[in-house]
This record gives structure tokens, C-alpha cells and sequence, in this order.
């Protein structure tokens, strides 16, 4: 190998290197060259908060400590063997800024391991051996020796609050592992310089989708005559998007369901952008089936190039794997809101780097109202300070919109409304009617002897075992229709399958009776004559009305059928918002009713304190004391040691999810060879995991877990327990089907 270190000098004949040889071009990668390259991107990242000087210092002394001759020595020895050095090198960069940096050091320290809490970076001392290798970086990277003295780095307005200041600390750590991924990445792929997208033209984005909307639209109504419904929904996109000149903030649009609200968003939304310079358009969304689903209408209207899709749970933090994680380099994402506010609020390097997208961006949050109670007070702090701070605009788009101002998180935040009329916008496109069957309580049975006498319906349930036993009961009890099972233990390519099935038997007017868990009852564009739900909180009920008449083709209205069925009870997870929405709605009183929603969601947050919530107030105390470790881990237990409270941890998913790849639905037989790929690391891994996605299934924790199940999953990296390979049997109807397993066992 040469003998220098890309014309920076040498140290005594000692080269400095960042990195082992690249399997592609076998030449290895000098640190000085890393650092600043890493440090320019950085900065380029951190232009649109303020941070550019921050975060190039933080690139630039990033690796200072892989300049130690333990560190060279050890990587000399395994680099031929792919292991891990394993010798801390981020003491030495943390301790040359943290003078200045103050606590957005604490990206230096954890830039592998993720953010850990402040007070620890206060703790940090030097250690024997830190002069010398501080001596040699200063050697090959000269400039970074003005960093040890002179003013704060730290942007002014974070000193404004705690809270604006942790949000800047998560933006720069952001840019920075975004930054020494994508040039430790070029460098692994051979690429004569990191891959960054160029800046997105918003204004022939606007265009182009302007002009594939009315294209769309004209094919919809091809040969049928403009309905009241379609009128409704022209007008209220012209007026919504007349507005999107308005000054960044927070936005609100109260559309009804059927009223083309996804379509209307992403228009405000790119012309906005457009108006005030934003970088992009980022929209999230409860579940992955709507996902996928507004994602194709985006590809539709904008182009593959432009949209990116991604959900995936599988992000994990080993080091073959983060180079495969999603930055969201792309004018639009489209995505989950557990995808975002994990990021958000988590701490690892992997979640982490996409954050710095979402300034100067548009955050879309689609059908906002299944945002977790115990976690609104920090998730509407954190959309304050963005949009006050960061250059943010947020849209909250739903047909059930929550009263988050009656929060004191938000009491104070202006929230422009997009629609001046919500009630009379709801009055006219009613279209169901809503009957109760809550007392006396029917069965399961009987419910499904009601669905088998329809010739189209949608019933959908609140858990996955209730799904599968109404399921086959409406299977046995109608034998000659076609009945479909819905829900998240179908790995995505099968439900995409159903979802297309269902939808061209609908459009076919064929028979056709669909059994769903609550993926389906937010923003899946179906239309039944009728739809059954279990009880659960109004905002469901209502969300499931939107699948009934959604197009207002019916003569009359639609109906939907509430059930409480004795044999299925309640949720634990729903009570206190079945009990309010009992005490408000029922005959005569229906959930669309945009007064008595507020009434509703007023009394739910009073009588679940919402804003005094032990969850949300130890997370937004943990977040002042910037201990990104218990904000994302939960605090430690009392006694410490290492224990912590995840309870009480920022989680949107508090079942802890698995990610299990099923390789059995898989009509091309390419899932069984992706998965040897990511096991054995060739090549690159960003494309295999998307890929991927549409076979993976998400398991509860406690499920993936039990014996029975687990002995049918092999890790797909070895050590690691949060992604595997599902090598048990796939039920062709309901997917993966932990109850039935080991049912006809011998031994």
C-alpha cells in the first residue's frame, strides 16, 4: 500500500487511515480525506437550521481519535478479515470541541454508539496516550486546531430553550453520521465522491403534478357523468391549494373521508414547497397498507424517481447494515409516523440520520388522529419547535381532526385552518348512515351470520385473533362468496395481492366480504355498501365509515354497523376512548358530527390528563436534562445498574416489534436469495432490504419470543434478535399464524 496519506503529510512515516482497503478499488481510505469530506457534507446538511460551522467542526474531528498507533496497528491487522477494531476513537474529537460545541459534542462521542446523555460528556477526561494521538491528527488535519479555542459554535437561538437545544443536538448528530455514512459508503463502493441527490426543482415538481392530476382525474370520470362528490372534492383542492402561499407554520386540514384529501394534501403541500423554498415533502402515515397505497398514487403523479416508500422496521445498527438505512435523500418520502417519530425521538445512528430532512421541509401527518395518546405532549412539543426553529411547515391532515390547541403543549401555537366551513364541508358529503348494536350484545357467531348475508361487506376488528376467528366463521357461513382476511400478520406483497382483489371484485360489482384488523379502516381507498365495527373510540368508528358509499354512488346512504360482541371484548388500549365515545355518541348522534367530535376529544384528554401523563412527562423531562438515553431506553430503574424503565420510554409501538422475512409468499423465488445476500453482506444493501420490505411481517415482542414461535425464526445476522427469517409454515389466507403452530406436532 502507498506509503502516504493523500498528500497531507505523514507522522514520522506513520500514514493515518480511516478506513480498510475497498473491496472494489483495494485502495485505502486516509482519514484526513474522510474527515473532510465528511465535514463539507455536514455542513451542507446543516445550512437549512443554522448549524453549517457546527457541524463541519463536528465532521472534521469526528475520527481524530483513529490517529492513535494502538488504532492504526489494530486496523492493519483485521483488515483483511472484515472484524472490528474495537478501540474507542471518538474520546479525543469530543474532548478538542466540546469547549465550544458544548453538548452537541456528544455527536463526536456517539456517532457509533448513539446519543447518550449529556452529563456523561461532561464526566469525559482525557486519557494517557490522548496527546499523542491528538499530536497526529493535528498533523494531518491542521485546521482542526482552531477549533480548540474561540467562541460557541452552538447557533443562538438554542439557547432560547432546553428543548430547542435538544432537537439542534439530534439535527447536527443528524448530519454529521449522515455525512461519515455516505462517505464511508463512497468509499466502500468505489464512488469517486459520496452519492447526494441534487436540490429538488419544486416548481416542475408542482407542474408535472398538476398536470398528471388532471390527466388522472380525466381517466377516472372517463365515460361516467361529474358527480356532487367529485364537484366537493374540485372545489375543496382549489381551495386548499390557493392557500399553500401562506408563511410556514402549522396546518390544518379537516377533510371527510371521500373528499380526496390525499391528493389535496401532497398539492398544498408541493406548492407550498415551491413558494417558500422548501427542500422537500415528507408524508407520514399510521400503516404501512396506506403507505404503499398513497405511495403509488405519488409515483403516479410525480414519477418513480421521485418518491421514496419507506417503512421498514428493520433498521438495525450493525455495522454492515447502517450503510443500508434510509436518509431520505429524496424531494418526496412517503413513510409511516412510527418510522418518523421513532427517529424522532430515538437515538441510534441508523434512525438518526435521516432527521436533518425535515428542516426546511413539509411534514404531512396523514389521518393525525392515531397519533398515541401517552406520547402527544412530546410529539406536539417537537412539532413546535420544528416549525418555530427549523424551517418546518406541518400539515395535519384528517377527517377527524383531534383538538390538539385544548393541550397546553399547544395552547399557545397558531394553526391555520385550510378549510373555512369543516361542518358544512361534513354535511355534504354525508354519506352513511350509522345503526348501534351495543345492548343487547350479539356474538361473534351472529355477526358473521349478518356479514354471510351481504353481498359486499367490510367487517373490521380490533385485534389480529379476532380477524382470524370471524374470518373463518364468515368463510364457513358463506361458503359461495369470495372472503378475504386482512391484517398485519400478511407480509406486504400479500396484502397488496388481497387489497388489489378486493378492489377489482368491487369495481366489478362480484361478490366479495372482507375480514380486516384496523389497517384498513384509515385512508384505503375501498368503497362497501355497508361496513361492520367492532366498538372501539370514535375516531375509529368514523374512520371506518369512510369505507362505506365512500364514492356517494349508492342511491341512498351507506350504512355501518357498530358491534360490541360479547365474545370479543374491548382492548385494553381502547377502554377509556370506548367509554367517552359511548357517553357522547350513539343513535342519533353520529361520530362524523364535527361538534361533538371536539366535545370528545376535550373530554377524553381531561380525563385521561394527557398533559399531566406520567409517560409523556418523564420523556419531556428527560428530554430538558438532554438524557437522549432515557428519552429513547426509558430512565433507569431505581438502583440504576444498567436497568431502565422502557415503559416509559418514546415508543410508538409499545409491543416492541420483530421483524420476521417470509420468504414462502413469494411468486418470483427471490426472497430466499435476498436474505442469503443480507446474511452474508454482498453487495450493496440498501436495495435488498427495500426489496425486502414487502416480505417482511411484524411480530409483537412477546409473541416472536415464546418458544414455539422461536424456534421457527433464524436470525438473519447472527447475535442480532430484531430481524429473522421466518422458516415456519404461511397460511395462504391469514399469513403468518402463531396460534395454529404446533397444533398437529407428534412429539
Amino acid at each position: 500500500m502507498s506509503r502516504r496519506s493523500s498528500g497531507d503529510g505523514d507522522v514520522k512515516g506513520f500514514d493515518v487511515w480511516a478506513h480498510s482497503p475497498s473491496a472494489v478499488t483495494g485502495q485505502w481510505h486516509a482519514l484526513a480525506e474522510h474527515v473532510r469530506s465528511t465535514a463539507r457534507l455536514a455542513r451542507s446538511f446543516a445550512v437549512s437550521f443554522g448549524a453549517a460551522d457546527l457541524a463541519w467542526a463536528l465532521g472534521l474531528v469526528h475520527d481524530a481519535g483513529k490517529c492513535s498507533a494502538e488504532w492504526q496497528s489494530k486496523l492493519q491487522r483485521v483488515a483483511a478479515t472484515g472484524e472490528r477494531v474495537g478501540i474507542d476513537h471518538k474520546r479525543v474529537g469530543a474532548l478538542l470541541v466540546r469547549d465550544r460545541a458544548l453538548a452537541a459534542a456528544m455527536a463526536v462521542s456517539g456517532h457509533h454508539g448513539g446519543l447518550g446523555r449529556v452529563r456523561s460528556l461532561a464526566a469525559l477526561t482525557p486519557e494517557p496516550g490522548d496527546r499523542e494521538t491528538l499530536r497526529r491528527f493535528l498533523a494531518v488535519v491542521p485546521e482542526a486546531s482552531a477549533l480548540a479555542d474561540g467562541p460557541s459554535l452552538l447557533p443562538e437561538a438554542w439557547g432560547e430553550s432546553p428543548m430547542v437545544g435538544e432537537m439542534g443536538v439530534r439535527m447536527v448528530f443528524s448530519a454529521l453520521v449522515d455525512a461519515d455514512h455516505l462517505d464511508t459508503a463512497a468509499h466502500a463502493h468505489g464512488l469517486a465522491a459520496p452519492r447526494v441527490a441534487p436540490p429538488a426543482d419544486m416548481g416542475g415538481l408542482v407542474r408535472r403534478f398538476e398536470a398528471n392530476r388532471v390527466a388522472l382525474l380525466a381517466e377516472r370520470g372517463d365515460g361516467r357523468e361529474v358527480s356532487d362528490v367529485d364537484r366537493v372534492r374540485a372545489a375543496l383542492y382549489e381551495d386548499v391549494v390557493r392557500r399553500a402561499v401562506g408563511e410556514p407554520g402549522v396546518y390544518r386540514l379537516p377533510a371527510p373521508t371521500g373528499s380526496g384529501k390525499t391528493m389535496t394534501a401532497a398539492g398544498f403541500a408541493l406548492h407550498h414547497a415551491a413558494e417558500h423554498g422548501k427542500a422537500r415533502v415528507v408524508v407520514a402515515v399510521p400503516f404501512t397498507t396506506i403507505t404503499q397505497q398513497n405511495a403509488g398514487v405519488y409515483r403516479d403523479l410525480l414519477g418513480d424517481e421521485v418518491v421514496l416508500e419507506h417503512h421498514s422496521n428493520a433498521e438495525l445498527d450493525d455495522r454492515r447494515l447502517r450503510l443500508a438505512a434510509e436518509n431520505w435523500d429524496s424531494p418526496f418520502v412517503v413513510t409511516t409516523t412510527v418510522q418518523l417519530f421513532d427517529s424522532l425521538f430515538g437515538r441510534r445512528p441508523a434512525r438518526s440520520r435521516k432527521l436533518h430532512r425535515l428542516a426546511n421541509a413539509v411534514v404531512v401527518l396523514d389521518e393525525v388522529q392515531a397519533l398515541p395518546m401517552s406520547l402527544l405532549v412530546p410529539i406536539l412539543d417537537a412539532l413546535k419547535v420544528l416549525t418555530r426553529h427549523f424551517g418546518t411547515t406541518v400539515l395535519l391532515a384528517s377527517a377527524t381532526q383531534p383538538s390538539f390547541e385544548h393541550l397546553r403543549v399547544w395552547d399557545s401555537l397558531d394553526i391555520k385552518p385550510l378549510v373555512d366551513a369543516p361542518v358544512e364541508l361534513f354535511t355534504r358529503l354525508r354519506r352513511v348512515r350509522y345503526e348501534w348494536q351495543v345492548d343487547p350484545q350479539p356474538t361473534l357467531a351472529q355477526i358473521a351470520e349478518q356479514v354471510a348475508r351481504e353481498r359486499q361487506a367490510l367487517v373490521i376488528v380490533n385485534t389480529v385473533g379476532q380477524a382470524r376467528r370471524l374470518f373463518r366463521m364468515v368463510a364457513e357461513q358463506a361458503p359461495a362468496a369470495e372472503v378475504v382476511h386482512l391484517s398485519t400478520r400478511m407480509c406486504p406483497r400479500h396484502r397488496e395481492t388481497a387489497l388489489t382483489r378486493i378492489r377489482g371484485l368491487l369495481d366489478d360489482g362480484e361478490p366479495v366480504l372482507v375480514v380486516s384488523t384496523q389497517l384498513i379502516e384509515a385512508g384505503v381507498d375501498v368503497d362497501f355498501p355497508v361496513v361492520f365495527r367492532a366498538l372501539a373510540p370514535a375516531e375509529s368508528l368514523q374512520q371506518a365509515a369512510g369505507r362505506a358509499n365512500r364514492e356517494g354512488r349508492l342511491p341512498g346512504l351507506g350504512r355501518v354497523v357498530v358491534f360490541d360482541a360479547s365474545d370479543a371484548p374491548v382492548p385494553r388500549f381502547y377502554r377509556a376512548g370506548v367509554s367517552k365515545t359511548l357517553g357522547i355518541f350513539g343513535p342519533g348522534r353520529d361520530p362524523d358530527d364535527p361538534a361533538l367530535l371536539d366535545r370528545y376529544y376535550r373530554s377524553l384528554y381531561t380525563g385521561l390528563n394527557v398533559d399531566e401523563a406520567e409517560r409523556g412527562a418523564v420523556i419531556q423531562a428527560s428530554r430538558m436534562e438532554l438524557d437522549f438515553e432515557a428519552v429513547a431506553d426509558g430512565p433507569e430503574r431505581d438502583g440504576g445498574g444498567g436497568k431502565r424503565d422502557r415503559g416509559l420510554a418514546f415508543r410508538m409501538i409499545d409491543e416492541d416489534p420483530v421483524s420476521v422475512i417470509v420468504t414462502e409468499y413469494d411468486p418470483e423465488a427471490r426472497a430466499a436469495e435476498l436474505v442469503e445476500r443480507l446474511r452474508t453482506g454482498s453487495g450493496p444493501l440498501g436495495a435488498v432490504l427495500r426489496e425486502l420490505r414487502g416480505h417482511m411481517v411484524s411480530l409483537p415482542r412477546a409473541v416472536a419470543t415464546a418458544p414455539h414461535v422461536r424456534a421457527l425464526c433464524k436470525p438473519v445476522i447472527a447475535g442480532h434478535e430484531d430481524l429473522w427469517e421466518w422458516q415456519g409454515g404461511y397460511d395462504v389466507h391469514v399469513g403468518v399464524d402463531e396460534e395454529a403452530i404446533g397444533e398437529d406436532t407428534v412429539w
